[in-house]
């Protein structure tokens, strides 16, 4: 066999794994889409969910979810965004690096039911906070922070090293450098890597269970100002059940009689909500990104 038949088959092998791949994809997206859709209009999305009767909707939890979602990313990106320009642009080969290495290492391995069991503990039990969005929002960014401070470390690095001797040799100092010249070239990397983990806190639901809790107060929308009103939907001290609990939630306990009509417009819902939020990021990323670099 000579080198072309090889790197023929090679490039044939690579295709048919991505190939199967999106067929994968493909097919439990439509899977998923084919028999959730349905079941959405206007009032599943904002009515809320029945207890005992059928006809509900999923009105509170779809917002409880974009509500953890952005008290998740306040948390995660600050952090995990210094900690990767520290990875990437001031760390020196030595114990201290190591530590934050081997500490990054073993957040990334720990199971998510582990990190809600440590979030029930700390955040619900010692805070005496209970059952609340902020609670779950604690232990989304431990689960999220590895990889940002991930993401963001390589994004950095990815940056040609010509760029910051010019910046430094036109006379702006590195923190100049780093702000103005370093983080706008990476920003598409950390867009990415910003997404990925937004994904993640739409999704997760095993560590919600144990911090966010499995139930909503119903939400006074006359009160959205006030955020120590237990019924204020802006509230981070109140519990919160997710789209991803709902579902969680309405299958195991299998007490409403429409259970799969619930199941499967809220899981549409939830495939809907991911997929226009990646478009929509990836767009806003492309359009800064251009904006920052003038091209």
């Amino acid at each position: 066999m000579n080198n072309k038949v090889k790197d023929r088959l090679a490039t044939a092998s690579f295709w048919a794994g991505a190939g199967l791949v999106i067929c994968v994809l493909g097919g439990l997206l439509g899977y998923i889409l084919y028999h959730g859709a349905g079941a959405l209009d206007w009032h599943f999305i904002t009515a809320p969910p029945e207890t005992f009767r059928s006809g509900g909707g999923v009105g509170p939890q779809l917002f409880n979810s974009f509500y953890m979602l952005v008290l998740t990313m306040l948390l995660t990106v600050p952090i995990g965004l210094l900690a990767g320009i520290y990875m990437a642009e001031y760390s020196h080969p030595g114990k201290i690096t190591d530590t934050v290495r081997l500490s990054i290492e073993a957040l990334t391995s720990l199971p998510s039911i582990v990190v809600g069991l440590f979030g029930l503990l700390i955040f619900v039990n010692m805070t005496g906070w209970g059952y609340t969005l902020l609670s779950g929002a604690l232990a989304l960014t431990v689960i999220n922070l590895p990889l940002v401070v991930r993401i963001s470390e390589e994004a950095l690095r990815s940056v040609p090293h010509e760029l910051r001797e010019a910046s430094l040799a036109l006379g702006a100092d590195r923190w100049q450098t780093i702000c103005f010249v370093i983080l706008p070239s990476a920003l598409p990397g950390l867009i990415t890597g910003i997404i990925i983990a937004a994904g993640r806190v739409f999704g997760e639901a095993a560590a919600l269970l144990f911090t966010a809790g499995m139930s909503s107060p119903a939400l006074d929308w006359s009160q959205w100002w006030n955020l120590f009103h237990p019924g204020s939907p802006l509230n981070p001290f109140r519990p919160a059940e997710t789209l991803a609990v709902h579902i969680w939630k309405v299958n195991s306990e299998a007490v409403i009689p429409d259970i799969r009509r619930v199941a499967d417009g809220a899981s549409a819902l939830l495939v809907f909500v991911v997929i226009t939020f990646n478009v929509a990021a990836r767009a806003l990323a492309r359009a800064v990104s251009r904006r920052l670099q003038g091209t």
